[in-house]
């Protein structure tokens, strides 16, 4: 039986992937194989000996400790796409109370309570003030175009705004999803001139942290309408503030304030509802619940942001995974353990990623205890399982 511990609430629809009797899934579960977690903060959690993966149902992963996980040969899975959607409907949401002051055109509108018999007639009077543009015709630039970008580029352009896209990293799946008539930005430099609203849709790396900054800002047209729904640290608050009151941004829409932000008029700040919806939720559980299961009876990896996506079908009843270091000769030795032992083997996937890389074996017979030991002996082996 498997132990899965779940450190947040997860969609039931998710859970009752979980057969009965096959596993056991509790936010008490002791000696777990694998962790179910949402937004739960990790970094100072101990990392159980039983532990073999982590799947967290959302995109982001700022909340789990990576790089410990790595080292211990713990595979960390996310959910990408799962809540794209969700996330798309709030950014086209956010386009619109960009431009149109609707916020603050209601919030005006409740002051006038009291006013009885005179206030259609105030409304008319005080309506001119939140006047604001139509997004039709308008120009959005899409900064990374993974599924949410795809999403929201394709769903701007069904609203008449002109498209353009910027991901130097785009995928092949992105690219087919993407509609012909959103264009390729020619460079970071030259959307960043030309775009009246520009939405961001990168993770939070090295690279990325404080990527909207006094240098990007001074490209940028007057009155430009900046989004973020991916991460509050892409944009420089500091820079910012300056980038408001000089006008060259209009409105900041994002989906994660700080306390800074919330004092500045001109920044519409949602309290992170992204995925806030009970779809998503549900997408997400099942999406981490199918490929915890996937990896759990067959070692194979999907979504995973440390290791490298490695998936091979059963030919065999004799199947050994290895976790370990992308270095010369891994394979060799590996293949040379099981020769020795006469173990002829039938099928074989290798992958890598960056520093890590994932071995999945079919055998033609019994892998014994001793040979798991010598395969795990191996410098620069982190794991391995006999499935």
């Amino acid at each position: 039986m498997y132990n899965i511990k779940t450190l947040n609430k997860i969609s039931p629809l998710g859970l009752k992937l979980f057969e009965e009797g096959k596993y056991f899934v509790s936010d008490s579960a002791e000696n777990p194989d694998a962790i179910l977690v949402r937004s739960y903060v990790m970094h100072d959690m101990e990392l159980p000996e039983s532990l073999k993966a982590v799947a967290r149902a959302g995109a982001g992963v700022n909340n789990i400790p990576i790089d410990r996980c790595s080292e211990k040969g713990i595979v960390v899975f996310n959910t990408p796409g799962a809540n794209a959607n969700a996330v798309k409907e709030l950014v086209i949401a956010g386009l619109l109370l960009s431009s149109r002051k609707i916020i603050q055109a209601i919030e005006w509108a409740k002051t006038l309570i009291g006013q009885g018999s005179e206030v259609p007639k105030l409304i008319e009077k005080g309506k001119s003030a939140f006047v604001g543009p139509e997004i039709k015709g308008k120009k959005l630039g899409v900064i990374g175009l993974g599924a949410i970008g795809v999403m929201v580029a394709n769903a701007a352009r069904a609203l008449g705004m002109e498209v353009e896209g910027f991901d130097p990293y785009i995928s092949i799946d992105s690219a087919w999803g993407l509609s012909r008539s959103v264009k390729k930005a020619s460079d970071f430099k030259s959307l960043l001139e030309n775009c009246d609203y520009i939405t961001l849709h990168v993770p939070l790396t090295d690279e990325t942290r404080n990527m909207m900054n006094a240098e990007k800002f001074e490209l940028m047209k007057k009155g430009t309408r900046l989004l973020n729904f991916s991460r509050g640290e892409l944009v420089n608050t500091e820079d910012l503030k300056k980038a408001l009151e000089d006008g060259t941004i209009e409105t900041y829409v994002t989906d994660f304030p700080n306390e800074e932000l919330l004092k500045l008029d001109k920044v519409i700040a949602i309290p992170h509802l992204g995925a806030s919806t009970p779809e998503s939720e549900e997408n997400c559980a099942v999406m981490a619940a199918t490929q915890l299961k996937d990896f759990l009876e067959n070692g194979n990896i999907t979504n995973s942001v440390n290791f490298p996506d490695c998936e091979m079908a059963r030919s065999s009843n004799y199947r050994v995974t290895i976790s370990h270091m992308n270095i010369p000769n891994m394979v060799g030795q590996i293949s040379t353990i099981l020769a020795k032992a006469h173990i002829n083997i039938l099928n074989m996937n290798n992958r890598s990623k960056g520093n890590m890389a994932y071995t999945i074996i079919d055998a033609e017979k019994e892998i014994d205890e001793d040979i798991i030991n010598k395969l795990e002996n191996i410098d620069g082996v982190l794991r391995v399982r006999l499935l």
